[in-house]
């Protein structure tokens, strides 16, 4: 039978290697290995912004459809932590200080034309995004309290607040993935785009090793 392995399963190892790769990525590895400077995670923070925007924008369009709804909580919102980490971290005129760079443009393109119309679009952008933040997020919260002397202010985009056991919810929301009643046709859809999303991450970061080289 094609359903035997549960499709959480499935898309967990079928994408893993654009995960790595998204995850080895030289600048995510210079900031995690501590050769990273403040100003670039500044710099990511900054994109961050922009991607959220689009998603959470993505999230509201999509609050009524009967699979997509499912998935969204308030518990994940980022937005406004992004928005208080840029106010600490640039000053209160950080909107004027900070423009989305070629990647995050395709990359917020790509939300706004896929995952505010299509749900299996949407989950996939949502699935890469923010179960990554409950889990490698937290492990670049850690290291950029350590490097740069942070508490709570400037890393409150990994502090989610109102979600207390982050691994069992993470495990509702693969439980929630394995009922939906996709077909295998659509399955390979929802994966394909987790891909498209993966490689628009490792793309950001080239733009944003770029823009270091650059400036």
């Amino acid at each position: 039978m094609s359903n035997v392995i549960p499709f959480s399963q499935a898309l967990r190892e079928r994408t893993r290697g654009g995960h790595s790769e998204s995850e080895g990525a030289s600048f995510m590895d210079d900031l995690m290995t501590g050769k990273g400077s403040k100003s670039d995670y500044i710099a990511l923070v900054a994109q961050h912004y922009f991607i959220y925007e689009a998603l959470e924008a993505a999230a509201a369009k999509m609050a009524d459809d009967a699979v997509a709804a499912a998935f969204i909580s308030p518990q994940l919102t980022r937005l406004p932590a992004l928005e208080s980490d840029l106010e600490f971290l640039l000053g209160a005129d950080w909107r004027e200080q900070i423009s989305p760079l070629p990647t995050t443009v395709r990359y917020v393109e790509r939300i706004n034309t896929t995952a505010a119309t299509w749900n299996g679009g949407f989950i996939a952008h949502h699935y890469t995004r923010y179960l990554g933040d409950l889990s490698g997020g937290q492990i670049i919260r850690t290291l950029m309290q350590r490097q740069f002397g942070f508490e709570t202010n400037g890393v409150g985009f990994y502090l989610f607040d109102e979600i207390a056991k982050p691994k069992e919810f993470k495990d509702r929301y693969r439980e929630q993935l394995d009922s939906v009643g996709w077909d295998d046709a659509e399955r390979e859809r929802v994966i394909d785009e987790v891909m498209i999303a993966y490689r628009f991450n490792t793309d950001l970061f080239t733009d944003l090793a770029h823009a270091k080289a650059a400036a």
